[in-house]
């Protein structure tokens, strides 16, 4: 068993990289460049060389090409020096500047004043090594780079500033805090060791991905806290994520003993993906309190009117388009006094919740209730169902101990990935109440040509579809231990 779970996951980790490989080279070779700044406001001040030479740079940060300019051409072949005759309008030594470059391949372009600058555009296969050279982050005692001689790097045991518990810390890295335990899942946080998207364009400029997407939202939320040099004030910093700032000022003086000044905050409402998985996660347990009980009901009173009144259920639901659906309950919603928009009363009110997970609860019934009573049906009908009759055992105790337990096994399954993909969000939904979740992040990434931030997305929704199909896959081992995942054919 251990050495099949070994050989999933491998396979696992390979089909994420592979379907993420080609997401990059789709977006990177089938889709102009020039697209990335269809949405941008700053490019669409711009014009001339300016122009030109925001678009180079802004190309070359989101790591479409090299960009070599005119000033570093003529560093590169005459030093500082020489840089100025170099650059000065009509000089030959451009040309002679630029030789060495068009000698590796480069494009030479030119200005309209006439400097001239160097462009290699990479090919598939580095745009791959170059992004997963740079994906996988260690932090480690030399991360900061700094003149000072004696600036100390070491690891050394601390404590969390906002609960006392043991926390390793670090002096020369680029995070103070690298380990430390709280009580917010997953309750043991590190950062040691990340995953480097790049940052998000043109939306969120210059902001981390995965930042963006794990960050609060709303106003900041000051809590009452103590620094490291004892100063005790209402702040919205978070200490546990400050960063190395090669520059401090007089308030960061005030409040630390080193140059870990440079941090996150605390925001008033939660994250994109705390908020799609809180909506998800309540409305998937209502799902399965009503499905489940529900097919069972319908399964052991076939055609009954209960199984009539829940195939009724099902036929709707299924009939009805999820967005007509839901745009009448919003309006029922309403006439209840409950918000059609998540914003009108934000994440601290009960209210701005209970249409988003009725809703989302309602679309995921008659799938559990249609299935549940199918594979219940079916195993009445089994071999074992008729021997435990001619047993003596009541229809009671049939359905409760034997056929249950067999036509549960496929739903089990599917109950890992329902809860793990809550995260995901729900687009329709989120869209029809404006909720900020993660519902919208991929349609509105490709929207705008947010190229990070779509890659960052695959990578996440990739990972959890895949991993929760292993999950679930040894969950029904767990409920059965007469299925062996790994005897040949168990795959």
């Amino acid at each position: 068993m251990k050495k099949y779970i070994l050989v999933r996951i491998l396979k696992s980790i390979i089909s994420i990289f592979a379907v993420v490989s080609i997401i990059i080279i789709m977006i990177y070779t089938l889709i102009p460049s020039d697209k990335v700044f269809d949405n941008d406001a700053g490019a669409k001040k711009m014009k001339g060389d300016q122009l030109t030479t925001y678009k180079m740079k802004k190309l070359e940060e989101l790591g479409y090409l090299d960009y070599v300019s005119g000033t570093e051409l003529c560093t590169t072949a005459f030093g500082e020096d020489g840089k100025d005759a170099c650059l000065a309008a009509g000089s030959t030594q451009m040309e002679e500047a630029a030789a060495p470059y068009a000698a590796k391949g480069y494009d030479i372009m030119t200005l309209k004043s006439g400097e001239k600058y160097a462009v290699h555009r990479f090919k598939w296969y580095e745009l791959l090594l170059r992004f997963y050279k740079k994906l996988f982050v260690v932090d480690s005692v030399n991360a900061v780079k700094t003149d000072d001689p004696d600036f100390e790097r070491k690891y050394y045991w601390g404590k969390n500033p906002y609960n006392g518990t043991p926390a390793l810390k670090c002096s020369g890295c680029t995070y103070k805090y690298q380990m430390y335990f709280d009580g917010s899942f997953p309750f043991i946080h590190q950062n040691k060791f990340r995953l480097d998207f790049g940052t998000s364009f043109p939306t969120s400029q210059g902001v981390p991905t995965m930042q963006v997407i794990t960050d609060g939202q709303g106003a900041n939320k000051k809590i009452d806290q103590t620094f490291d040099t004892g100063l005790t004030e209402s702040s919205a910093l978070i200490q546990t994520s400050c960063q190395y700032k090669p520059k401090v000022d007089h308030l960061d003086q005030k409040r630390f003993t080193d140059n870990y000044a440079a941090c996150l905050s605390f925001h008033e409402s939660p994250s994109m993906v705390n908020t799609s998985y809180i909506l998800g996660l309540i409305a998937l347990v209502i799902a399965y309190g009503m499905g489940l009980p529900f097919g069972i009901a319908m399964a052991a009173n076939k055609d009954k009117a209960v199984d009539k009144l829940g195939i009724a259920y099902i036929n709707l639901l299924i009939a009805v388009p999820s967005l007509a659906f839901i745009f009448f309950m919003r309006s029922i919603g309403t006439l209840f006094g409950l918000p059609d928009k998540f914003p009108q009363l934000g994440f601290n009110d009960i209210r701005s919740y209970i249409m988003p997970v009725l809703i989302l609860a309602l679309l995921q019934t008659p799938s559990l209730m249609m299935w549940l009573r199918r594979y219940m049906i079916d195993q009445s009908n089994a071999d074992y169902v008729k021997f435990a009759r001619a047993k003596g055992l009541s229809q009671r105790e049939i359905f409760r101990k034997h056929i249950l337990r067999n036509a549960i096994i496929p739903i089990v399954n599917g109950i890992p990935a329902s809860i793990i993909l809550c995260i995901s969000g729900a687009l329709i939904t989120e869209s029809a109440f404006a909720v900020p979740g993660m519902g919208k992040m991929l349609p509105d990434a490709i929207k705008m040509t947010n190229n990070n931030m779509v890659i960052t997305l695959v990578f996440i929704f990739t990972s959890l579809s895949i991993f929760s199909v292993l999950i679930g896959d040894l969950l029904m081992t767990v409920v059965d231990p007469r299925i062996s995942l790994a005897e040949k054919g168990g795959e």
